[in-house]
């Protein structure tokens, strides 16, 4: 027998949690499924959050469950949905472990993983040596003599240099690597011509990361035997989309990889399926993704009520 809900949302990070934390508000009876999967499951603070900096992600949305208790309208099932459909009746359906949760509303807040490069040693530097986000990680490394960027995955000369200018922020010297691309070298080299900076560039191809015991520093070996070690290294791996459940329910994907929405209510193309978080957008940080589970945290619950009094709803 399935479980009816008004409301399903799947994804236990900051937009699914947003999301819920508006809903319930308005008295909404919702299930949210938290498959334990986080993009910042290895990070253990949290930055550029008002009034949580230098906090542990694990514990925002631990206060963020424990919230959810004064208002008895949210069930958080720690399960991974494994189906979900819309039904000839219009109402949706999810399943996992066996069990069936049935909405009236989808939310869509899985988020993105990472996509690492096959450069050996990159996944053990990951966070504690190898940093996505500059604004997130590496204010606590500043003073250092020397920062890299790995300029890989099909980045160009305006985002390395880019992670560059934000490497000089908290170093005195950055280095970009293009780990064997010596077009892209020799493109850079001739930016940096036309606007000097205290950069330089390696085009040696990577042979495997060390990360070294000292602080976030991480050695580079390089094909030819010799090897050099940085404080940090910024690289943003490609994304991509946490699971398939936007293809089970027929989603349009933009060119940059997300879910298409209509903002600012980031409804899908299809009525009654909202999106939230990074799988909706190309910026990919912890206050968008609050800020857009609000959003559909506020559309989703306008349709339920304008649908029960046979009305139009403004969403």
């Amino acid at each position: 027998m399935a479980l009816e809900y008004d409301i399903i949302i799947v994804g236990g990070g900051p937009a699914g949690l947003s999301a819920a934390s508006s809903i319930e508000r308005q008295g909404h009876k919702t299930v949210l499924f938290d498959s334990g999967k986080y993009r910042n499951a290895l990070a253990k603070h949290m930055h550029t959050v008002a009034g949580w900096d230098h906090q542990d992600p694990a514990a925002f949305r631990a206060k963020a469950r424990a919230d959810f208790e004064r208002y008895g309208s949210v069930t958080v099932e720690n399960v991974e949905v494994e189906t979900i459909k819309q039904r000839e009746d219009g109402l949706f359906e999810a399943t996992a472990s066996g069990r069936t949760w049935t909405g009236k509303k989808v939310i869509l807040a899985t988020g993105v993983e990472d996509v690492f490069p096959a450069i050996p040693g990159y996944s053990e530097c990951w966070v504690s040596g190898i940093f996505h986000c500059l604004f997130c990680h590496g204010w606590e490394e500043r003073g250092q003599p020397s920062g890299g960027v790995l300029a890989e995955g099909g980045m160009n000369v305006p985002m390395a240099l880019h992670f560059g200018r934000q490497v000089l922020r908290l170093a005195d010297q950055a280095t970009i690597y293009t780990h064997g691309n010596t077009q892209l070298a020799k493109e850079l080299e001739e930016a940096l011509a036309a606007g000097p900076a205290p950069m330089t560039v390696e085009p040696r191809k990577i042979v495997k990361l060390v990360k070294e015991p000292e602080g976030s520093k991480v050695t580079l070996h390089f094909e030819d035997g010799n090897s050099r070690t940085e404080a940090f290294i910024a690289h943003k791996p490609k994304p991509a989309l946490r699971g398939n459940l936007h293809k089970q329910l027929g989603l349009e994907i933009s060119p940059a990889g997300t879910i298409v929405v209509n903002p600012p209510f980031n409804q899908t193309g299809t009525k009654g399926v909202f999106a939230a978080g990074d799988c909706a957008s190309p910026m990919h940080t912890v206050t968008q993704a609050l800020h857009s589970g609000t959003c559909v945290g506020g559309s989703a619950p306008l349709q339920v009520q304008a649908e029960t009094w046979h009305q139009k709803s403004l969403v």
